[in-house]
C-alpha cells in the first residue's frame, strides 16, 4: 500500500472495529538484560557518556531487538505498533550527548517498524498493520517554571521545543510512518509545539498524516501535570483535528475509566486509551495480569466509550493478546456530533453559551 491507501485503510478499520495498539516498550527492553555494549554498538563504542538506559538508540545499535518486539506485538493482535522513538528529540537525547544521532534514530525507528508492519500485512491482508510515529514528552516544560522563585523561568523557549519536534517528525515521516502519535502529554504547550511541527511539514511539501494525541492524567486530581482538566486539554488541542485523542500512562484502568468516559462525551473524534498494568507496587513493578487488563478494557468497549485500546507501562504482548481477544467483535464508539460553540481553555474549560 502507498501512503494514501494506508491512511484510508486505517480509517476504514477504525469505522468497523475497535483497533488495538501495542503495549509497553520499556518493560520488554528491560527483559532483554542488555549491557552497556548493546547500547553503544560499534557506532558509539567510544562515546564519551554512558548510554545504557537510552532505549531509543537501540534502533541503531540493536535493530534486531526492536524488530522482534514489533513482531511480537503484531503477533499478539496489535493493529498499530509505535516506533521506538519515545525520547528521540535533540532535547531528550542531549542528556546522553546524542543530539547528532536524532535524525538517524527516528528514521531507522520508522523504517524498522514499517518493515515489520508490511510483513504482517502481506501475510494477513485482511488485517493490515500500521505504524505510529511515537513522539513522547520532554524533560523540560514550557507551561511551568523551572525555578520556584521565578515564575517566568524556563529552560527552553517555544521555538527550541518546536525545532526539536520538527527534526523528529520530519525523520519519522521520511522513515515511513502512517500517523503521528504525540503521547504521554504532561504539558499542553509542549504538545502544541509538536502539533505545529507536524502541521508545518505540509509547507515543506510532505504529505499530511493523521495526528493522534494522548494526554496523561498524573493523579487522582484528574488533571495533567500542567494543571488542565480533561475537557480543558481537549479544547486546547482540538484545533489540530486529530484522528484520535485519548489518555495513557500514570493510571491503571480502574482510575483512568472516568476520565476516558468524560473524553468520550466531549470529543468529536476517535477516543483512545492505553492504561498501565495497574499502579506500580513498592518495587516499582506492575502486578496486573493480562487477564485483568483484558477484562477491564472489555468493559470499556462494551460501554461504548473507546475506539482504540492498548497498554502502557507494565504491559506485555500477553496483555495485548488478552485485550485484542476481549474486544474482538465489539462495536467501536460512535463519534458524536457536538453543536458549534466557542470553547476555550485555561486550566478549566470555558464554553460561551449561545
Amino acid at each position: 500500500m502507498n501512503r494514501a491507501e494506508a491512511i484510508a485503510a486505517l480509517q476504514a478499520a477504525a469505522r468497523r472495529r475497535i483497533l488495538v495498539l501495542d503495549g509497553s516498550w520499556g518493560v520488554m527492553i528491560q527483559k532483554q538484560g542488555l549491557a552497556e555494549a548493546d547500547y553503544r554498538g560499534e557506532r558509539f563504542r567510544d562515546h564519551r557518556l554512558p548510554l545504557k538506559g537510552d532505549n531509543d538508540v537501540l534502533c541503531l545499535t540493536r535493530p534486531d531487538i526492536i524488530a522482534g518486539l514489533h513482531d511480537a506485538y503484531f503477533a499478539a493482535g496489535a493493529d498499530i505498533s509505535e516506533t521506538n522513538t519515545f525520547s528521540a528529540t535533540s532535547i531528550a537525547q542531549g542528556e546522553y550527548g546524542l543530539e547528532g544521532a536524532v535524525r538517524d534514530i527516528n528514521f531507522e525507528g520508522a523504517r524498522i517498524a514499517r518493515e515489520s508492519a508490511d510483513r504482517w500485512t502481506a501475510s494477513e491482508p485482511e488485517k493490515p498493520r500500521f505504524v505510529a510515529g511515537s513522539i513522547g514528552p520532554l524533560p523540560v516544560m514550557l507551561s511551568m517554571s523551572s525555578d520556584v522563585n521565578d515564575p517566568g523561568a524556563r529552560k527552553v523557549t517555544f521555538d527550541q521545543v518546536y525545532q526539536a519536534y520538527l527534526e523528529q517528525v520530519r525523520a519519522l515521516h521520511e522513515g515511513g510512518v502512517d500517523l503521528f502519535l504525540i503521547e504521554t502529554i504532561t504539558d499542553t504547550l509542549n504538545c502544541k509545539a509538536a502539533i505545529k511541527a507536524i502541521l508545518d511539514l505540509q509547507d515543506e511539501g510532505y504529505e499530511r498524516l493523521p495526528i493522534w494525541i494522548s494526554g496523561t492524567i498524573t493523579d487522582r486530581s484528574g488533571r495533567t501535570l500542567s494543571g488542565q482538566t480533561v475537557e480543558a486539554f481537549w479544547n486546547s488541542v482540538k484545533h489540530a483535528r486529530p484522528f484520535a485523542v485519548g489518555l495513557n500512562c500514570a493510571l491503571g484502568a480502574e482510575l483512568m475509566r472516568p476520565h476516558i468516559a468524560e473524553l468520550a462525551r466531549i470529543a468529536d473524534t476517535l477516543v483512545s486509551a492505553y492504561p498501565n498494568a495497574g499502579l506500580p507496587n513498592a518495587m516499582g513493578e506492575y502486578d496486573e495480569t493480562p487477564d485483568q487488563t483484558g477484562h477491564a478494557l472489555h468493559e470499556w468497549a462494551e460501554a461504548g466509550i473507546v475506539n482504540i485500546l492498548g497498554g502502557c507501562c507494565g504491559t506485555t504482548p500477553e496483555h495485548i493478546e488478552h485485550v485484542a481477544e476481549a474486544v474482538r467483535g465489539l462495536t467501536p464508539r460512535p463519534v458524536p456530533e457536538r453543536a458549534t460553540a466557542l470553547r476555550l481553555a485555561g486550566l478549566e474549560p470555558f464554553e460561551l453559551a449561545s
